[in-house]
């Protein structure tokens, strides 16, 4: 066999063992199994730090999605060929830094000779003779500008990186580049297929992608010093919760001194108490140190891949990478900063109060914040009959009616305006938005549900194989879609997509209003009716029941569970058209009552009603054309 030539013998090129994010030799190989595209380990790790809260990771070249696994990066295979010729490549051109010292060979000849000059004018490499040539040739090159490639190797001089020949058209050079397809093409393909397409040439997208890093350098200081300063101001607020906890302790330590030993029982309780107080608040406050902490995390990290000074250079692949890490560190800057959830968490601590006992009452006292209420601030009359409501967000709802085309949203100061991606001769009897803002309904005397996208485009239906009267639906914490169907004492639980029922939940009565779930995956239904006495009950998924709720006669019941897992029911007096509102805790499969709120004089309608938990401090409550904002405050 021939021996191999010299040509032969020569490790890979640099170009093809370059990482498209950190643009230098690959360190450890590591491969997206969705794509194949290759990476450094240590460039994937700092890639992800900006994405924490995804259990995926999109490929910077092609966008192909990579699902993760618990630990994340560290699980991705090794290329063992790339580190293989990264090995042989180290081992020939004498380094980790060969890269960067190695001089490039002239372009301009066919000798392949090491290149000693540039010539930005032909936007070529130069050797000695080239060069001389270049000098000697004065009328044809005499305005030409020529660098040294050792002042491009040391930095003093930037140059824009060769433009490579078209795949199809191979005479063309890749000088060009589509906004649109975000791909560089030559001339021939911008006539063939990017006709109307935005192009750019090469020296304008390279001096734009310059700027845009320069501007997301500055910002990211920027921010990181706001996010900084916002950090110092939690530690501020976390010394005035301290001082509002401890004057707590002192008053209550204080009572309990003139009490006798055999309160020590009922000191000890309200000990526990502030210590939850106090670690409720420690707990709030972490959160927003954290959230802060990990945001500056996430900007440094994504600053560290797109602020490259090598950028100069950048190949079709490398352009692409860091195009798209620019874009979401864009967006990582806009997102605004929380200046006032620390001293809101102050404010509830210093509203809480140490009530002493009177005299002859054989214990201290208790703790509490100001005095518990509900208040209507908003009151808003609805064209049709309400038949189903959900939370469209912090602050509004979605409205269902009965025989009136449409849905509408609802907001706090009494905007009214009609939810526009869904048929608008749609008759909606319950509904409710899912975490992606797709939206599930029922409609009247159906047996089906429709999925729509939060484009309008209908995305599935759920087949419920029941002639029923109506359908009730609500959805879970994990975003499970909740049916209840009258007159078959079931409640049916499908996953997010409305094609797989996960369980069946037996309850023990007919006529369910409302139903909800808990974070812990417990079902809570409404069930009432004219004749009947209305109940509110608590079910595992395998149908076993706390002792529910009963209401008097004429009297409705609707519950709602907040985000905390509390539940909020209503208590409606059809005889005295008031409602009262009261606050229960989750024991087991059981509800402990904590407050009762004053009553609310509220127009009776139909017995049709909807409770709505929106916040903390925010309720939504509806009876037939009317609908109610009401504050809550604890």
């Amino acid at each position: 066999m021939a021996e191999k030539t010299e040509e032969d013998k020569a490790p890979s090129s640099s170009q093809n063992l370059t990482c498209p994010l950190c643009l230098d030799i690959f360190d450890k190989a590591t491969i997206l199994t969705s794509c194949g595209h290759t990476f450094c380990r240590k460039c994937l790790e700092n890639y992800d730090l900006s994405h924490k809260d995804l259990d995926h990771m999109t490929c910077p070249l092609c966008r192909e999605v990579t699902k993760l696994s618990a630990n994340r990066v560290k699980d991705f295979l090794t290329n063992v060929t790339v580190n293989a010729l990264v090995d042989d490549y180290h081992a020939k051109s004498g380094g980790m830094n060969a890269v960067l010292e190695m001089r490039p060979k002239c372009t301009t000849c066919k000798r392949q000779e090491e290149a000693v000059s540039f010539c930005k004018t032909c936007n070529s490499y130069l050797c000695k003779k080239c060069l001389t040539g270049h000098q000697n040739m004065s009328l044809m090159f005499e305005a030409h500008e020529i660098v040294s490639v050792q002042d491009i190797i040391s930095g003093k001089v930037s140059i824009c990186h060769l433009s490579e020949k078209c795949y199809i058209h191979k005479q063309e050079n890749k000088d060009m580049f589509c906004e649109d397809c975000k791909v560089h093409v030559c001339l021939k393909c911008v006539i063939v297929g990017h006709q109307f397409h935005k192009i750019k040439n090469q020296a304008d997208f390279e001096q734009e992608l310059r700027l845009k890093v320069n501007d997301l350098v500055q910002r990211c200081a920027t921010k990181k010093s706001e996010l900084e300063k916002n950090i110092q101001n939690v530690e501020v607020q976390r010394h005035e919760v301290y001082s509002a906890v401890q004057k707590l302790l002192d008053d209550v330590s204080q009572a309990y001194s003139i009490k006798a030993k055999e309160l020590e029982e009922n000191h000890q309780n309200l000990i526990e108490q502030l210590n939850a107080v106090k670690q409720s608040f420690e707990d709030d406050l972490n959160v927003l140190k954290s959230k802060g902490r990990q945001s500056i995390k996430s900007i440094c990290s994504s600053m560290t891949l797109v602020a490259n000074d090598r950028l100069g250079r950048l190949e079709t692949d490398s352009l692409s990478a860091h195009t798209l890490l620019c874009e979401e560190l864009d967006a990582m800057l806009k997102e605004a900063t929380d200046h006032t959830s620390a001293a809101a968490i102050t404010k509830k601590a210093q509203e809480k109060r140490f009530n002493p006992a009177g005299d002859t009452r054989l214990d201290l006292g208790s703790i509490s914040g100001p005095d518990p209420k509900v208040q209507v601030i908003q009151y808003v009359d609805l064209r049709g009959e309400m038949r189903g409501m959900t939370q469209y967000s912090d602050d509004s709802v979605a409205i269902g009616y009965l025989n009136e085309h449409g849905i509408d949203i609802i907001d706090l100061t009494g905007k009214q305006e009609q939810y526009a991606n869904i048929p608008s001769n749609m008759e909606c009897y319950d509904l409710v938005f899912q975490q992606d803002r797709s939206l599930c309904i029922s409609t009247f005397q159906s047996s089906e549900a429709h999925i729509y996208s939060p484009d309008g485009s209908r995305k599935s239906t759920i087949y419920m194989n029941h002639s029923s009267y109506s359908s009730i639906l609500n959805r879970s914490p994990s975003d499970e879609i909740l049916i209840s169907i009258d007159n078959t004492k079931k409640v049916y639980i499908y996953d997010p997509t409305g094609s797989t029922l996960k369980h069946t939940v037996p309850t023990k009565h007919n006529y369910t209003r409302q139903v909800s779930a808990t974070r812990s995956g417990l079902i809570v239904t409404s069930s009432c009716n004219y004749t009947d006495p209305s109940v509110v009950t608590v079910y595992d998924r395998d149908g076993n029941a706390g002792k529910p709720l009963q209401a008097p006669n004429g009297v409705l019941l609707y519950a709602a569970a907040d985000e905390q897992d509390s539940m909020y029911v209503a208590s409606v007096d059809r005889m005295n058209s008031n409602v009262v509102i009261r606050l229960y805790d989750l024991d087991g499969l059981n509800l402990k009552e904590r407050v009762e709120f004053n009553v609310l004089n509220l127009t009776y309608g139909d017995n049709w009603c909807y409770l709505v938990s929106l916040s903390p401090d925010m309720l939504a409550f509806a009876r037939d054309r009317k609908l109610y904002f009401i504050k809550v405050s604890l």
